[in-house]
């Protein structure tokens, strides 16, 4: 077992993030100190269960904790009122006290459900984040954000409410699709585009061996990611200033999976990918960053067989103008203005609200004329 920690600075709410392998088989004994009572609530989904829940169970057996499962159905259009409302209410015939502890078993689908459903429940259950995607192993799990998306966007809905732990288990990852790995590591990128240039010149040269299934690379590339997020959360746990950095990418992301109905024609890490890419062409055109650095994004994106283009998505999408109206319900948005993550080089990203709304129109056109 290969083990490292990371604590998340939140004062009388930090927390530790454990990365490393054979912490699924683990779980019971790293969950052990945080009991009341001997007996936990899980929350899955159905992909995760058949692949996995049979290690946890045997690790809370070996623990003598009972468990008790939900499974929902997989995918993106599970974060929504109906799924949230069918957690409270079995929460709530489980008799789930406030200082019993729920588990969070999947995706970033179902932490951001799950830590929404621990947040209102009894004005707050404890929860833990055991993160089975790339994606949310580096992003979703850790910080706090919890939610569900509207038919009028992504996670309009949530609150802030840190987990108790999160465990991490690089083992896990190589139970994934491609697809589904790679969608994940659009957030590893973002990263080092948003503020680590030489993570960024790392992922370059070992991205390809991380997607082969190097598990030292992986490890490495979830701590990164993971010390990177903790440290703004640390500075910024409620998105006031620094925190919105974490959102490179995310606008224009999150109204491409608006306009694609939240469905596996584009995940979640796949719409970060396509949404960096437009942001460094925004940034190039306002002569922010060299034309070097869009260029760059998208030949490292591509190397790694992501996608990178509107022309990537199948089926149709809106025009320039309905891309920029689902943007506009995008919840960066302060007095009725847009907030972009704008960047001056690789590493070095900066929030600006006054971007040319004419250009950006300008540049989703051209990207979408190459459809």
């Amino acid at each position: 077992m290969t083990l490292e920690t990371l604590n998340v600075a939140l004062g009388d709410r930090a927390y530790d993030i454990k990365i490393g392998t054979g912490l699924l088989a683990d779980a019971g004994r790293q969950i052990d100190g945080f009991l009341q009572r001997r007996k936990v609530a899980i929350v899955t989904d159905a992909t995760v269960a058949a692949l996995h829940l049979e290690t946890l169970k045997a690790a809370l057996e070996g623990q003598n904790i009972e468990m008790s499962v939900l499974t929902l159905p997989p995918g993106e259009a599970t974060k929504n009122w109906r799924a949230l409302e069918q957690v409270v209410e079995w929460m709530l015939a489980e008799k789930i006290e406030r200082d019993d502890l729920v588990i969070a078993f999947g995706g970033g689908v179902i932490g951001d459900l799950t830590g929404f459903a621990a947040a209102i429940l009894r004005r707050g259950v404890r929860f833990v984040q055991i993160p089975t995607t790339l994606l949310a192993q580096v992003d979703s799990s850790v910080g706090g954000k919890t939610g569900i998306n509207s038919p009028q966007g992504k996670n309009l809905i949530g609150a802030f409410y840190q987990p108790e732990l999160v465990l991490a288990d690089i083992d896990v990852l190589g139970t994934l699709t491609a697809r589904d790995f790679i969608a994940g590591y659009g957030e590893v990128a973002k990263y080092g585009l948003l503020g680590d240039s030489a993570f960024f010149d790392w992922l370059e040269l070992n991205g390809p061996d991380l997607a082969s299934g190097d598990v030292d690379k992986r490890i490495y590339a979830v701590r990164r990611s993971c010390e990177m997020k903790a440290e703004i959360v640390a500075r910024d746990e409620k998105e006031r200033g620094d925190r919105a950095l974490l959102n490179l990418g995310h606008t224009f992301g999150h109204a491409l999976e608006a306009a694609t109905g939240y469905s596996d024609r584009l995940l979640h890490g796949e719409g970060v990918a396509i949404g960096c890419a437009l942001a460094f062409e925004v940034s190039q055109q306002l002569g922010l960053c060299s034309q070097e650095c869009p260029s760059r994004v998208r030949a490292h994106m591509r190397d790694m067989n992501m996608k990178t283009e509107l022309s990537d998505i199948a089926g149709k999408l809106p025009d320039a103008d309905g891309l920029i109206a689902l943007m506009g319900q995008d919840k960066k948005v302060q007095a009725g203005k847009l907030r972009f993550i704008m960047a001056r080089d690789i590493g070095d990203s900066f929030v600006a609200d006054d971007v040319d709304m004419t250009l950006v129109k300008s540049v989703l056109q051209e990207a979408l004329s190459r459809r």
